[in-house]
């Protein structure tokens, strides 16, 4: 696999050396595990046609959708190696990079709202996850939001009791982990693009996700129940390989910045009704019952994944934690 990813990373080289002296455009690869009828896919195509735009062609956008060139375990090792210059990958993945600050997102409900999240994305707290990055040479452009999580399963999930025993899908996080231990559940890291195939032949009983990746995915065809939770929140961070990204010529990334800021505010603006639109096409399907937590089921769960945050805190840092919370509290010194 490394030597596919030199190869590549190789080829890629040159293709930017190339086009300087023939005065061909600059190529970013643009690589995602997700559909393009997705928030990440639309935002990833609203860039492609900013950033052509801005720089009157000078920058060409290749998107590649659905895992086309890697499997989501294998993108950022990509990245890296400059087999592609830009990813937009969930906040989870950096905890198996090392930057383990990043799996502050996977704490169940330390996230109330949309409004908490975007004063924890756009202050202080976000500006230094992203530059913790740079050390692995990326450099981290924008958080996209993808919502918040429901669970799936093949029978119903009202309390914590109900998990017991459940293989569950996860990303890689070990946060993600102690949250399903915690609810007596068995976690099963699986890359995105096998989950269906495993939820259809019992690799796996459910997952949680957003409601718009379990539609796209067609996850409510092989899941009989789904329950409303909200316990845990999804985003990505558009990343783009440093090197690269320090080499461009400063107006070029002048203008690609714009084209990110703008893309971001619209995969941001339409998430919400990507997943209100996913529930109500999932429920008009019939084949998933949808349950929302009562306000008492609700803090029971919450009771139940109290113990989360204590094991992983000395892994993430206590210090964060807290700042996180300060942050999506909005309370100041």
């Amino acid at each position: 696999m490394h030597k596919l990813f030199v190869a590549a990373a190789s080829a890629a080289a040159l293709a930017i050396v190339g086009p300087a002296s023939a005065q061909q455009p600059i190529v970013i690869k643009f690589s995602h595990v997700v559909t393009p009828e997705t928030p990440k896919g639309k935002g990833s195509l609203k860039f492609q046609e900013l950033a052509e735009k801005y720089t009157q062609g000078k920058v060409k956008v290749e998107v590649y959708p659905n895992s086309q060139l890697y499997k989501d375990k294998e993108e950022v090792e990509a990245l890296q190696l400059g087999a592609v210059q830009m990813l937009a990958p969930s906040l989870a993945k950096f905890g198996p990079l090392g930057v383990r600050e990043f799996e502050v997102f996977d704490l169940p409900f330390i996230l109330p709202d949309k409004a908490a999240l975007a004063r924890v994305t756009t202050g202080p707290v976000g500006k230094g996850l992203f530059a913790k990055l740079e050390p692995k040479g990326i450099k981290g452009l924008a958080y996209w939001d993808n919502g918040f999580k429901i669970m799936t399963s093949n029978k119903p999930m009202h309390k914590p009791s109900d998990f017991q025993g459940l293989k569950m899908r996860i990303q890689s996080s070990k946060v993600l982990e102690a949250q399903f231990r915690a609810l007596g559940a068995i976690p099963q890291v699986l890359a995105f693009s096998e989950v269906y195939q495993a939820m259809q032949t019992g690799v796996v009983d459910g997952n949680e996700n957003v409601p718009s990746n379990c539609y796209t995915q067609k996850m409510h065809e092989v899941q009989k129940h789904a329950t409303i939770s909200h316990h845990g929140y999804i985003g990505y961070a558009v990343i783009v390989n440093k090197k690269f990204w320090d080499g461009l010529p400063a107006d070029i990334r002048t203008q690609l910045e714009k084209a990110m800021a703008e893309a971001t505010e619209y995969s941001n603006s339409i998430a919400q009704k990507e997943n209100d639109d996913a529930i109500v096409a999932m429920k008009a399907a019939g084949k998933t019952t949808f349950y929302e937590l009562t306000a008492a089921e609700k803090e029971e769960w919450k009771k139940a994944l109290e113990p989360v945050t204590q094991e992983v805190s000395s892994r993430i840092g206590k210090d964060l934690i807290e700042q996180f919370r300060i942050a999506a509290k909005g309370a100041t010194n």
